[in-house]
């Protein structure tokens, strides 16, 4: 009697191994971006924003998948997911994705990047090159991802950003159009200032209760030694009256 064969269980991982970043600038840009995302869509719970997620396009096909450095799906609501599986998100594709470059990415592997963002739907694809203080974007016209030229000044039509080269080095900004902030590397690196200020004012507060604690401590100290001294000359002037009683001695006779 045979038996049916039972279908085999495919695992979508939800790590490829790979590190987030290469070093630590491509890593604050990958931070900047992701934490500017949220912030700018924090009000809309149809925009998804994730970094360095792995995104399956196609179901029963684990090998096929792409973790963009940021990405920004509309239409689909916030919330945790271990990787995103598209057939599981109404087969809605993120429509932006970013990637920031470090020494060790290839013309090659960026070329098969943005070849596959265009096969999977893609609207929006941005590489930005911290070193050199290079942006390049492609915006899908029909099938095919085209290059946008000039990028400086270029606002996305899906974010509403705009791009600009304005800082003291000449390095990316990005500028809301409600007037807003949006998060910039040195913001982050002022962040983790703010936090280390925070951690020496939280440290130098702790030692200053420490001490606080150390002189009602002594105090406590001292106060017990004053009782003690008080309960054992109360003592020695219940015996000496009552010495004196024995001798018949009151206290009013003397």
């Amino acid at each position: 009697m045979s038996s049916m064969p039972q279908l085999q269980e495919i695992i979508y991982p939800e790590s490829d191994g790979k590190p987030m970043a290469d070093n630590t600038k491509q890593f604050e840009w990958i931070l900047t971006l992701g934490g500017g995302l949220l912030a700018l869509f924090e009000d809309r719970p149809d925009v998804f924003v994730a970094g360095d997620l792995l995104w399956y396009p196609k179901q029963g096909h684990p090998e096929v998948c792409a973790a963009p450095d940021a990405m920004v799906v509309f239409g689909r609501p916030k919330g945790y997911r271990g990787s995103y599986r598209q057939w599981e998100e109404e087969n809605i594709p993120p429509q932006v994705t970013f990637e920031i470059l470090s020494p060790g990415n290839s013309t090659e592997e960026m070329s098969l990047k943005r070849d596959f963002y265009e096969r999977h739907g893609v609207q929006e694809y941005y590489i930005y090159d911290p070193d050199i203080l290079k942006l390049t974007g492609w915006i899908r016209r029909g099938v095919r991802l085209e290059p946008i030229a000039p990028m400086r000044g270029w606002v996305s039509p899906l974010l509403d950003l705009r791009f600009e080269f304005d800082g003291p080095d000449g390095e990316l900004k990005l500028h809301r159009s409600d007037g807003k902030p949006f998060a910039v590397a040195e913001q982050v690196q002022q962040s983790e200032k703010q936090r280390e200020q925070a951690e020496l004012r939280a440290e130098y507060a702790e030692h200053q209760l420490d001490e606080t604690w150390q002189k009602f401590a002594r105090f406590g100290q001292y106060f017990e030694q004053e009782r003690l001294r008080a309960e054992q000359a109360e003592k020695q002037l219940e015996l000496l009256l009552a010495q004196l009683k024995a001798k018949g001695i009151e206290l009013e006779d003397l």
